[in-house]
């Protein structure tokens, strides 16, 4: 299952970008989704977006943190204990968001900041395929 990050902004965007950016349900910046990896549709629209996210296979521990202390449901409300295995158990099942949780999950910025620039890709940037790597990311980011 892939996490998937925006990163970048709104600046000189294009309306296509854009739009693919709202059908993967990335709206704002530091805000992530859980996605399969094995759709090529997905993977397409990943593929169009790459310039603006950055994106990984999530582990199991940093899955059950972020449905822990990021997950909301309605109205948004805060996951009790009892409600955030529950979802971590058919996410895991089921590899994608369930019914009864939001599917976009708010991240603040990364403790001590981005390591290098937001406009080059990974190795020498932020953007881009992270593969196991993201989980460092993302857990600075919660």
């Amino acid at each position: 299952m892939y996490v998937v990050i925006r990163i970048r902004g709104r600046m000189s965007i294009t309306k296509e970008i854009e739009d693919t950016l709202k059908m993967l349900r990335l709206h704002k910046k530091m805000h992530c989704v859980l996605l399969k990896n094995d759709d090529k549709v997905i993977r397409g629209m990943i593929q169009k977006v790459k310039d603006y996210i950055t994106w990984g296979e999530i582990s199991d521990e940093n899955l059950k943190l972020l449905i822990q202390k990021r997950g909301r449901k309605a109205a948004n409300k805060r996951l009790t204990v009892a409600e955030a295995e529950v979802i971590y158990d058919k996410v895991k099942a089921e590899k994608k968001m369930v019914l009864g949780a939001k599917p976009v999950f708010r991240l603040s910025p990364p403790s001590k900041g981005f390591k290098k620039s937001t406009k080059q890709n990974y190795p020498k940037g932020e953007i881009g395929y992270r593969a196991e790597k993201i989980n460092e990311l993302l857990k600075r980011m919660i």
